[in-house]
């Protein structure tokens, strides 16, 4: 079982991004708002992806596939009102940590968050996070990315 170990942070202030690795992305959610499991579809620059995701916060269940373009418009139409826009900056962190930074555009603009991905529980909830990041929303509903794609920012 694959298993994603992340925590999620607002952004204080942004960082230099000159050696961050950018790329555009959009994503829509084939699930209804309350199903409790995630389907997603989600195209990053070229590449298009299919990805399951369960219920959780700090620890949950993630599988994702390589589709093609033509899988991806195939289901696309059927995400409306539930889509996310962003710019994706990926770097390390003087630690060595990688992070993804997301900017989001549209309806969610000017909300910023910064993600970083562990290989435990233990290194996760041990992390001591930079300065430039802000408040800990991993635990907040509120802010993963199907809820704001159907809700919009949180207040």
């Amino acid at each position: 079982m694959s298993k994603e170990i992340e925590r999620k942070f607002l952004v204080s202030s942004l960082p230099d991004l000159s050696k961050a690795k950018k790329a555009v992305v959009r994503q829509g959610y084939l699930t209804a708002p309350d199903d409790s499991t995630e389907l997603r579809l989600r195209q990053k620059n070229d590449a298009y992806f299919l990805t399951l995701k369960g219920v959780g916060g700090l620890v949950r269940l993630e599988r994702e596939a390589e589709i093609t373009a033509d899988q991806f418009e195939t289901f696309w139409p059927e995400t409306e009102g539930r889509r996310v826009e962003k710019e994706r900056y990926t770097g390390h962190l003087p630690d060595g940590l990688l992070f993804e930074l997301d900017v989001f555009s549209g309806d969610l603009v000017p909300l910023r968050l910064v993600e970083v991905e562990f290989t435990s529980e233990e290194q996760a909830k041990a992390y001591v996070p930079p300065d430039w990041f802000g408040a800990d929303v991993t635990a907040d509903t509120r802010y993963k990315n199907k809820t704001m794609a159907i809700y919009g920012v949180p207040d």
